[in-house]
């Protein structure tokens, strides 16, 4: 990299791309991002409107209507209350014995972290949760595929008994509860005819209405008695809006070093906005 053709927006769309490729709690299609635009930095606050729903009433030919109803709205507030920054070097020496483009996988890599914590941060909101099933003290035991893809069909029934939509739903699962699924026969492998979709960061594939979705950051939690569970979250993107900008980078030549330096930071903030759209299923892994 040249700090004389270093251009800072074009760089800080960059690392949101390579950040937003690692992403899976918080990557377009899980979570509601339409809010993005009206932040510019750490403390900004955006304001969420919702209106409240909409009385239909029978219509009888040559009878007046009702008298026109005052619709309720409510507003929730979206803190970007997260700052995460960082701060590299490359030497000289180094860029000159290694071929390639030493500062662009420095900042992939630098993509890589801040995803990893924007991840742990979004899955970390389903304490905000409609529904539970088990918990923490008391989780469910899945001992075989069977029993977890009925697991998949409760949470299912419970956003079914929400009144949420059908469509784009999904779950986050941790590896081995993946690699269980995919021992039963009702499991569509992603990439096969009956998931074509298009596909996100993550996906293994399908399975009583859920597009499945595989990470490493599912939030566990530990009972002295019951040991550790994992909270398998099924949701659609209305359930938690999250908003990110790469608010700040900057290149430079270090004073006390002949090396070229890399300097950013990414903030954000996320919050359930609709509670209902979401279900965590408290999860003990099989023995």
């Amino acid at each position: 990299m040249s700090l004389n053709n270093f251009i800072p927006a074009v760089w800080a769309a960059n690392l949101l791309s390579n950040l937003n490729k690692a992403l899976v709690y918080a990557q377009p299609g899980m979570v509601n991002r339409d809010y993005e635009g009206q932040i510019r930095g750490s403390g900004d606050r955006v304001k969420i409107n919702s209106i409240g729903r909409v009385t239909v009433f029978d219509y009888t030919k040559n009878v007046d209507m009702p008298a026109p109803e005052v619709l309720t709205d409510a507003q929730r507030e979206l803190v970007i209350d997260q700052a995460k920054g960082f701060n590299f070097l490359v030497d000289d020496i180094d860029k000159a014995q290694v071929s390639g483009t030493v500062m662009q996988e420095a900042t992939r890599e630098a993509a890589y972290a801040l995803a990893d914590l924007a991840d742990r941060y979004v899955a970390g909101l389903y304490v905000s949760a409609g529904t539970n099933i088990g918990s923490t003290a008391a989780p469910e035991v899945l001992d075989t595929p069977g029993e977890a893809y009925e697991l998949l069909v409760e949470l299912a029934v419970s956003l079914d008994e929400a009144n949420i939509a059908s469509q784009n739903r999904q779950v986050v699962v941790p590896p081995w509860f993946a690699g269980q699924i995919t021992l039963d026969d009702r499991f569509v492998k992603a990439g096969t005819a009956a998931s074509d979709a298009v596909l996100r960061n993550g996906v293994v594939g399908e399975a009583a209405g859920f597009t499945i979705v595989k990470s490493n950051n599912v939030p566990t939690t530990t009972d002295a008695t019951a040991g550790t569970s994992f909270k398998i979250q099924a949701s659609t993107p209305q359930a938690r809006s999250y908003a990110e900008q790469i608010s700040e980078t900057e290149a430079y030549r270090p004073e006390k070093r002949f090396a070229d330096a890399l300097k950013g930071l990414h903030v954000y903030g996320g919050k359930v906005v609709r509670p209902e759209a979401l279900a965590v299923a408290h999860v003990k892994r099989p023995a």
